[in-house]
């Protein structure tokens, strides 16, 4: 706590006073390409902008493709050789996903960077179009459909160029607060008992717990590829747009903790480029430095059970 209203930095040299192209100066990343969800505003905007600027060849997927490609043309008025992309993605539609998976493919490019960073934050009950409660379906299953479909990429980009690729899931100090049973899956679509915060930790609870499960196999398989989780911090964006008087009153409260958006985005972009995290996978970042999860979101259990549950529902909605 300490440190995070000092901003101090801590064993990385970085802290939550640093910002996202403090945390990459000096890097190159011209040979790279990253996709990022949800890149058309906020810390996803400011990722995706610091990212070209490093010379990375960014993807934006993103749902609304007017907001992404007045993004995509903010970042080319300060940066006239930016490399960005644009494609249609709606995490709430496995139809989407599909076609947005085709689509890059499509573009013959390389792949090695994927940072799951988009999502919804306190919403009413709701579907999502395959049925699945909607902040767990745009969170994590979403993601974890879109990660499952690009992975095949990333190994293949990872083996032909010999650099290790890096998946980054957004997840969140919210994670914390979750569920009593941390993920309810027999109740995942429980109307009468829905409580949107804890619907939302218990979603960020799932990002942590897909990254860490992927990072095990693919150790296991010997891949070249990372994975890992980090909280952005608490930064005012759209997310909150469910929240109100509620989250105004909290951040007047609380003022001192909040970052902004160039702050925001710093651990994301240290986790997805910088050099220092060579070979380091299956850990959770906060403020550019590791930090320990949750009890919940340690445990291999619940996490090989969320990935078969997963898996699961995924199937369930492409059969016939």
């Amino acid at each position: 706590m300490y440190r995070l209203i000092t901003g101090i930095p801590g064993p990385s040299g970085f802290g939550s006073a640093s910002t996202a192209e403090q945390v990459t100066q000096g890097i190159d990343a011209t040979n790279l390409t990253a996709i990022i969800t949800g890149g058309a505003s906020g810390i996803g905007l400011e990722t995706a902008r610091v990212l070209a600027l490093r010379n990375a060849h960014v993807i934006i997927a993103a749902r609304n493709l007017e907001a992404a490609n007045e993004a995509k043309h903010m970042i080319l008025k300060d940066n006239i050789n930016a490399r960005i992309d644009v494609l249609k993605l709606d995490l709430a539609s496995f139809d989407s996903i599909k076609a947005f998976a085709d689509n890059f493919i499509a573009l013959n490019l390389p792949l090695n960077i994927l940072i799951n960073n988009a999502g919804i934050m306190f919403c009413p009950f709701q579907l999502s179009e395959n049925g699945v409660e909607m902040q767990f379906a745009t969170n994590h299953l979403g993601h974890f459909y879109l990660t499952n479909l690009l992975l095949d990429k990333m190994k293949g980009t990872a083996k032909s160029q010999g650099v290790e690729g890096r998946i980054v899931n957004l997840s969140s100090v919210a994670h914390l607060h979750t569920y009593e049973e941390g993920i309810r899956f027999e109740q995942i679509n429980d109307e009468n008992s829905y409580d949107d915060k804890k619907a939302y930790g218990q979603s960020k609870l799932a990002n942590l717990l897909h990254a860490n499960e992927l990072s095990r196999r693919l150790q296991t398989e010997g891949v070249n590829i990372t994975v890992n989780s980090v909280h952005p911090g608490l930064i005012m964006t759209n997310l909150f747009r469910y929240s109100g008087i509620m989250m105004k009153i909290l951040k007047l409260v609380t003022c001192m903790l909040w970052k902004n958006i160039p702050q925001g985005a710093a651990t994301t972009c240290y986790v997805a480029l910088h050099p220092s995290l060579k070979g380091v996978s299956g850990k959770y970042f906060v403020d550019c430095n590791e930090f320990k999860s949750s009890r919940f979101a340690r445990s291999e259990v619940l996490a090989k059970r969320l990935w078969d549950f997963s898996c699961k529902l995924v199937n369930a909605s492409q059969k016939p």
